[in-house]
């Protein structure tokens, strides 16, 4: 384990959401579709509560005290999420709605501006499609082109074909940091060197590594980090953009309005300094607040332990399921994976499967997990996918594995 020795006491944690208390005709909710959303806790619902029966007001845009609390707090969250990371500071975190527009807001002001014919992205083939479609449409309007780093039979990155094709033409790479579909942890901080070897920028999606491990952004060496606060206690609609200091002061805005701005003529603009200047209009100042609480939350609950939890029972429903022999999971074994086992049961759709389990309050996902080029190669229309979260436990397993077989005996 890491810092903290102390097992996670999931009944404790439990308490502190409610959703989990429901039931459907009398069959308990077992909530297992975490890498879509996780739930979120009552001091968190609470700060947005806070906010709006205590000092609702616009930032940045007043001197009355209301005003002046919330720009405190909206700031403040800044800090905390960059703490939370480890970035330098407030300078280096952009707040978005999501990974996905992170995903956007870089693509669009760094890539229209610096990729041309004859410069290459470079992708892994296990892109969320916030990565894949961006960049790939990016290079489109751009002549650029894109380059897939391939899996091998295990769900791994091949990390030989990266290095060949990471060259001297490549202008970003950009790779998940843990799949949402293999569970697999990509080597990221491997592919920073290589990157920035051939003077490339790279960014990291970490909209399932963050939630779940530790994660220091100048360990890791990467240009840009995204990931959202839906997927780990925090409310949706809120996200984060690291970006080094340097480089997001020299790109330009990616939207265009009010409090980017210092100074407005009817000839010009002069824009406002960071973070602000990606941060057009007003922005999810509530969500904002409340994706700070949430890192608190995990942080007082202990990353590692979250990570040693989660991973434990990944780890356990792997084994569970691969007691059947006509159940198929993707990706690395059950000791190297991230919180999630994707799967398939032979001749039985996964949407099928996800229907079937739902009548036992199994909540899982089932479909291609938003990567499509993925499936192609793993061969797959679509998958079933338990992901696993600091409130779930091994009897939640239990139901799942009990209702994954009466879906096989139903099929059989």
């Amino acid at each position: 384990m890491g810092v903290h020795s102390a097992p996670l006491d999931v009944s404790a944690r439990r308490e502190e959401f409610p959703i989990l208390d429901r039931e459907f005709d009398g069959t308990p909710l077992v909530y297992l579709d975490n890498a879509a959303t996780s739930q979120t806790p009552e001091r968190v619902v609470e700060s947005i509560t806070d906010y709006y029966y205590e000092y609702n007001a616009n930032v940045h845009r007043g001197i009355h005290n209301l005003s002046q609390e919330a720009s405190i707090a909206y700031e403040e969250a800044h800090d905390t999420v960059a703490d939370f990371i480890g970035a330098a500071g407030r300078e280096e975190i952009v707040f978005t709605k999501n990974t996905t527009e992170a995903m956007n807001l870089v693509a669009y002001a760094w890539g229209l501006n610096e990729l041309g014919p004859g410069d290459e992205v470079v992708l892994t083939e296990m892109e969320h499609h916030a990565s894949l479609v961006t960049w790939q449409q990016i290079a489109k309007k751009t002549g650029a082109e894109c380059r897939y780093i391939p899996i091998t039979d295990d769900g791994n990155l091949d990390m030989d074909a990266a290095r060949e094709l990471i060259t001297d033409d490549t202008k970003m790479v950009s790779v998940v940091h843990a799949s949402n579909t293999l569970g697999t942890v990509n080597p990221v901080s491997t592919l920073a060197d290589i990157a920035h070897d051939h003077d490339s920028y790279i960014f990291v999606d970490g909209a399932q590594s963050a939630p779940h491990m530790a994660v220091d952004v100048q360990e890791l060496d990467c240009d840009f980090f995204a990931f959202s606060a839906h997927k780990m206690c925090g409310p949706t609609g809120i996200g984060a953009l690291y970006g080094k200091e340097e480089i997001l002061d020299a790109m330009e805005p990616y939207l265009y309005g009010g409090d980017m701005i210092l100074k407005v003529t009817f000839e010009d603009t002069d824009f406002n300094e960071l973070p602000w200047k990606f941060e057009a209009g007003t922005p999810s100042i509530s969500e904002g607040i409340a994706f700070a609480e949430a890192v608190e939350y995990v942080q007082d609950v202990g990353i590692d332990r979250i990570h040693d939890h989660s991973t434990d029972l990944a780890a356990y429903a792997y084994e569970q399921l691969s007691e059947y022999d006509d159940v198929e999971i993707y990706g690395p074994g059950p000791d190297e994976r991230s919180p999630l086992v994707a799967f398939n049961i032979d001749g039985v759709h996964a949407h099928d499967l996800a229907s079937i389990v739902n009548d036992y309050g199994v909540a899982i996902r089932a479909g291609d997990h938003c990567t499509q080029p993925l499936h192609d190669v793993l061969g797959a229309s679509a998958s079933a996918r338990a992901s696993f979260y600091l409130y779930n436990t091994r009897e939640e397993v239990d139901a799942l594995v009990e209702a994954v077989d009466e879906a096989r005996q139903i099929f059989a």
